[in-house]
């Protein structure tokens, strides 16, 4: 019997649903690829027909969840923030949205987005790197702390290496209410910015090469 386009994505619903209530039940490790089969209801070898691993699937789930932030993020930025102020709210928001996931989700992205990886491990990885990455030079573009027109690739790599630093130390904050890892934000964000203008200030700074072979 052929399967539907509509069929197929109601499967992969059921299975992100499942692993969603197992992950969060069970943990990420403790949670097999036949226990999500199992709870989906379907063979153990289909499931790889939409997830080739379960790392790819966890990520699904978290995209997810910073999509529904993301969302919820252009609702809440004011044009008069600055640029420190917009990248904590954004972030914060993605933190909130991450909260019921973060007794495993500290397990997936330390293998997921390991910055240590020469490529992610799944295309969600990835393409969570590239749309967050997006936002923030978006928010960058909308804000002008600088007269740099596009931050360079290693700034946003800093921007980065900061960015999974702040999810590693929330994943095992147990502060109140997770104050620490505000602190910890704030203190990324606005080291993050300074980075641009100092990005900036040394593109003035370098004089121009000039070729004077001809006075020789």
């Amino acid at each position: 019997m052929r399967v539907t386009a509509k069929k197929k994505e109601e499967t992969r619903r059921r299975i992100v649903d499942c692993a969603r209530k197992l992950f969060n039940d069970n943990g990420f490790e403790q949670t097999t690829t036949r226990h999500l089969a199992e709870a989906a209801g379907i063979a153990a070898g289909t499931m790889f027909n939409y997830f080739p691993t379960k790392e790819a699937l966890a990520m699904t789930i978290v995209c997810e969840a910073l999509d529904d932030a993301a969302t919820e993020s252009e609702t809440l930025l004011r044009s008069d923030e600055a640029l420190d102020e917009a990248l904590f709210a954004h972030v914060a928001v993605g933190l909130r949205h991450l909260a019921p996931h973060r007794h495993y989700v500290g397990e997936v992205l330390e293998t997921a987005l390991s910055p240590f990886a020469k490529e992610a491990v799944c295309e969600q990885a990835q393409q969570l790197r590239v749309n967050h990455l997006e936002t923030v030079g978006e928010l960058i573009g909308k804000r002008s702390v600088s007269e740099t027109v596009a931050p360079s690739a290693m700034t946003m790599h800093l921007y980065w290496t900061l960015y999974l630093g702040v999810l590693s130390f929330w994943a095992t904050d147990e502060s109140p209410g997770r104050e620490d890892t505000l602190v910890v934000l704030d203190e990324s964000m606005r080291l993050f910015v300074g980075s641009l203008s100092s990005e900036s200030k040394d593109e003035r700074e370098v004089p121009d090469v000039v070729d004077d072979t001809e006075n020789r």
